[in-house]
Formats: structure tokens, sequence, C-alpha cells
């Protein structure tokens, strides 16, 4: 059984392998009662979710997203890849949703010049096998790993990572840049919480003070790939610069090489409660729109 908060998820919205009510079922057999929907750039699988988390109390929806970003180069080194998670967004206003539409054209363009790019190495797809796994959402890597696993160019979605896909591999093609700073600015102007995702994986520790300045109200400390070590350095840091320590299990579904289930780790539920009074204070503090 899982813990009690979850404040990162992901469904077919974007690149999860579970639709928003199978997302919200699972997370409640696991005993979940507050999980954060997050898809990459997008918000379509929330009207989904809260619809069906109705049918499961006490179980709550956080509306909430993933966005991609470029950190600065650091010492002439390739620009290393941070997420931002918004929570609590006004999701539906427009000009958000605009912004939202944006993102995933580009993502839409960078596949495309990703299949380019595996054609140059011998392995072609087609963009359009791509988009038929998305339809609407929010096209991604994963995506393209799967259908790289189809062709049988490679055995998992990890390894189209491991060997071509991540940064600096022979296959990765950078997005339109959009910084961390920026993506901090969008979430509070869409009078949210932004929080740094999983930073022990960007392993930019260095951009934390800029982005706190920009607005940073969080930092996610519970994280399945943190180790202890890990996990306790961020909650220092969070002591130190007064942020929220969030966490979430980064749940993407079956059959995508990840192991953490809704729930895991635990993270304390006071975190949901710390996590409702700093969205009330985005919300008085928000910019105008």
């Amino acid at each position: 059984m899982g813990g009690g908060v979850d404040l990162h998820s992901h469904t077919t919205a974007s690149d999860g392998t579970l639709p928003p009510r199978e997302l919200v079922r699972e997370a409640a057999r696991r005993g979940v009662r507050v999980l954060a929907v997050t898809d990459h750039d997008s918000t379509d699988g929330l009207a989904e979710a809260f619809d069906e988390a109705a049918r499961w109390p006490p179980l709550q929806i956080v509306p909430g997203l993933e966005i991609n970003c470029d950190a600065d180069d650091r010492s002439g080194a390739a620009a290393a890849e941070v997420h931002v998670l918004g929570y609590c967004v006004d999701w539906e206003a427009a000009w958000f949703q605009d912004f939202l539409s944006g993102q995933r054209a580009e993502r839409r363009a960078r596949v495309t010049r990703i299949a380019e790019r595996l054609a140059t190495l011998g392995m072609p797809i087609d963009p359009e096998e791509v988009f038929a796994l998305v339809q609407e959402g929010a096209a991604g890597r994963p995506h393209v790993a799967r259908v790289m696993v189809k062709h049988g160019y490679v055995k998992s979605v990890r390894e189209a990572f491991d060997k071509y896909l991540r940064a600096g591999g022979p296959a990765h093609v950078p997005r339109k840049r959009l910084t961390p700073a920026e993506a901090v600015a969008v979430i509070r102007r869409a009078r949210g919480v932004p929080v740094l995702a999983h930073p022990g994986l960007a392993d930019r520790d260095d951009v934390i003070p800029a982005l706190v300045r920009a607005g940073l109200m969080g930092i996610e400390c519970y994280y399945p790939e943190h180790s202890a070590a890990q996990t306790s350095h961020y909650l220092a840091l969070c002591r130190e610069h007064g942020l929220l320590a969030t966490g979430g299990s980064d749940y993407h579904g079956p059959r995508t090489g990840r192991t953490a289930r809704p729930g895991t780790p635990a993270v304390p539920m006071d975190v949901w409660d710390a996590l409702q009074a700093c969205a009330a204070s985005a919300r008085a503090t928000a910019p105008g729109v």
C-alpha cells in the first residue's frame, strides 16, 4: 500500500500509459488520498481525473502540470534539462491554455526532428506513428522510444534513452529554449505553486538560488530515484530557503520501465496542508493577467 500523498503523476494526456480515470482508480486502490496530475505541458487529463475522483472519496485531485526546461550552460557543458512542476494552477485560463498549446506544438516539431536524426542513424520511424500514440496530448521522447521498441531497434524504452535519446545522445534534439525561471514565472502568473522537480536527476543545485528569486516555492525532495542522502540534502535546502518540500512517484503507468507505484515514496500528509497554504499565498501574490 502506498502513502497518502502523491504529487507527481502522468496520464495519456502526456507520456503516461494510463488514461486519467484509470490513473485515479489505481491511485485510490493504493491508498492515495491526495493525487496531483502533472502531465507535461498539458492539463487535458484534469477534467476526467476530477470526475473520476468524485467516485473515490476521500481522494482529492490537485490540478498541476510539469514543464520541461533547459538550464543555462555551466562551464561550457551542454545545457541540462530541468523540470518545473506547477500546482493548483488556474488551468482553465485562456492565456494559459494558449501557452500550453504552443508548448505541445513545439513538442510535435521536435518529434519530427528526432525522426530525421534517427533516419540518419539507420533507424527510420514515421512521426505519424508517434502522434498516433499521443493523439491530442503532449508528444515526447518516451513516445518515440515506444515506436523504436515496436520496430525492434531497441529492446526497451530505457535502452532507447540510454543509447540514443538522452541529452547528448546521438538522436537527441534540443527543444525550443524555455528557461526554468521562465517556467516559474508562467506558473506564478497562473496563480500556481512552482516546484523544482526531481533535482537529484539534473544535478543543477546551482540554479536554485536564482529560481527562488524568480518565485520558486518548493523542491521535490521525496522522489523514487533520490537516495536517502539526496532527500536529506534537499530537505535541508528547503529549510535554508524557506521552501515547501514536496514529493511524488512520477508514476507513468505500466510498461514504461519505471518501478515506482502511486504513493511511493511515502510523502507526509502535512505536505498537503503546507501546499494548500502556499497555494493561497500564490493566489494572493500572482501578477496581474
